[in-house]
């Protein structure tokens, strides 16, 4: 269960990360993080693929990739009420270092349960 939620979550921040290079300026924490992420991905995958059907796998990264499009995309395009936005994606860009975190940890999580068996 942790594999299918981390890998949700690595998608949202993949997409996240495209709207956010494009938008603004890249720094070095950011390049860090990208980095980072970067690893924990190849890390869920070893662990996906070792515990996991192959073909799951790739069905669900394909899901994945269709809802994280579609979720970022509808908060770029906005949530409004009385023709103000409540949620916009400057808003999104807050929780990349939460999320990053997230990755990381669940990544390591899985990765030591996969050197443990």
């Amino acid at each position: 269960m942790l594999f299918y939620l981390s890998t949700f979550l690595l998608f949202i921040y993949f997409k996240i990360a495209r709207v956010h290079s494009k938008e603004e300026k890249r720094t070095t924490i950011v390049t860090i993080e990208h980095i980072l992420v970067g690893i924990s991905a190849l890390l869920i995958y070893l662990y996906g693929f070792s515990f996991y059907p192959w073909y799951l796998v790739l069905i669900f990264s394909f899901i994945f990739f269709i809802l994280s499009a579609l979720g970022v995309t509808a908060i770029q395009l906005g949530i409004f009420i009385d023709g103000k936005p409540q949620f916009g994606i400057s808003k999104v860009y807050k929780f990349i270092p939460l999320l990053t975190v997230s990755i990381v940890l669940l990544s390591l999580y899985m990765f030591i349960t996969y050197l443990s068996i």
